[in-house]
């Protein structure tokens, strides 16, 4: 039988290459997204030694065309995913105030824009199987906006917005789509260390249909 495949998108050392390995443990094959400046080799390298097979490809998602070119090369590879995992993000640091429009749609096509690209590549093949997850990390930043950090704060907003847009719509469709909401600075050895937002997006997924969380947030508050 066919293992299922598992797609990280912005799969950077921290979150996403822990989700990656977190799902190859699972048994799926896992192909994932990082930027071109990456150790590539060394990820692929991770991946095969966590279980394997995986396929780690090299893509700016902020550069037109981008998502589109490794959205093919994964069909081509291994088919379509079981699983999406959208980690990446991007916003220009500054006081609001000062942040200039462009910037702000700049930090939007990767935070968002490219979110919904891959999520409806995802949707036909989902739908026809009636099954899949659909995962973002998201950000405390969303709930409580920082000084300096408007670009982010907007675009984890926007983020939040469109996966519990998806929950609302594809539910019924047998289609799981998330939010993991980390609160908080990403760091290993603590509560919020790549690990366990990592499992936290395997649990998300095994949730068993009429149980499903639209968003956990990281760390959990009694």
């Amino acid at each position: 039988m066919t293992r299922p495949l598992a797609v990280i998108l912005g799969a950077g050392p921290g979150i996403g290459l822990a989700a990656a390995r977190r799902f190859a443990q699972g048994g799926f094959r896992v192909a994932a997204v990082a930027r071109p400046g990456d150790p590539l080799a060394g990820f692929q390298a991770d991946l095969a030694a966590h279980g394997g097979p995986a396929r780690v490809l090299g893509a700016d998602l902020a550069l037109a065309g981008a998502l589109a070119e490794a959205c093919a090369a994964i069909e081509r590879w291994g088919g379509w995913p079981e699983v999406l995992v959208y980690n990446a993000s991007a916003g220009a640091p500054g006081p609001v105030a000062e942040l200039a429009p462009e910037a702000l749609l700049e930090g939007f096509r990767v935070s968002a824009g490219a979110a919904l690209a891959a999520a409806q590549w995802a949707l036909p093949a989902m739908r026809a199987a009636r099954r899949g997850s659909l995962l973002f990390t998201g950000g405390g930043l969303a709930l409580a906006p920082k000084p300096g950090l408007a670009a982010a704060a907007m675009g984890k907003a926007a983020l939040r917005s469109l996966a519990l847009s998806l929950a609302e719509e594809l539910a019924t469709e047998g289609i799981h789509a998330a939010t993991v909401t980390v609160c908080g600075f990403v760091q290993a050895g603590t509560p919020l260390s790549p690990e366990r937002v990592a499992q936290a997006f395997w649990d998300l997924h095994a949730q068993p249909p009429g149980t499903w969380e639209k968003e956990h947030k990281l760390p959990q508050v009694p």
